[in-house]
């Protein structure tokens, strides 16, 4: 009986590894595979959304959020202020490209070490939605050395924030008072 078994086992396991259109026999690698399933779509989706909260340590008071068409300012001592905000249709393809050539969807969350550290550090928390996928994953740099996708997020969230800061709901805001340690 147990011989029985185990020939319908190993039966079983040589045929599922016959498949002619297994990613071997089309001579693609997991690498090649991973990064063809997460390459952003080239027209920007129409439920394409995102949400960015970034601050100093754990102080994400900061928020751009085209799920909710707001944007929150951390006034420091003050607390915060919000306004009700959206982006032209050009600027959110422009968002949508500068996410789709870092291939956004393929980052997962961040290793948080290092032999020093920095005070005060910044933390980005990140929420996308793109084709009814949505991811989450945040990081901080609060370590002496950041990753390459922690810097093009940097960037991302930089040049996100300066589309923010030119706008009048966002002029319109308070000014902040006081500053972190």
């Amino acid at each position: 009986m147990r011989r029985l078994l185990f020939g319908i086992i190993i039966s079983s396991l040589s045929i599922s590894g016959c498949d002619h259109n297994s990613d071997l026999s089309r001579g693609l690698d997991t690498e090649t595979k991973i990064s063809q399933i997460n390459q952003l779509p080239g027209e920007m989706p129409e439920d394409f959304n995102f949400s960015l909260s970034y601050g100093y340590g754990e102080v994400n008071k900061n928020e751009i959020n085209t799920y909710n068409n707001s944007v929150t300012k951390d006034l420091i001592i003050k607390g915060t202020a919000k306004a009700d905000f959206s982006f032209s249709q050009d600027e959110m393809q422009s968002i949508y490209k500068k996410m789709r050539e870092i291939n956004i969807m393929r980052i997962n969350e961040f290793s948080q070490q290092g032999d020093c550290a920095k005070t005060p550090s910044n933390t980005d928390s990140w929420k996308i939605t793109i084709n009814s996928e949505t991811r989450t994953f945040s990081w901080m740099d609060q370590h002496c050395s950041v990753s390459n996708d922690e810097k093009l997020l940097l960037d991302l969230r930089i040049y996100i924030q300066q589309i923010v800061d030119g706008k009048d709901a966002y002029i319109a805001l308070p000014e902040a008072e006081g500053g972190y340690d």
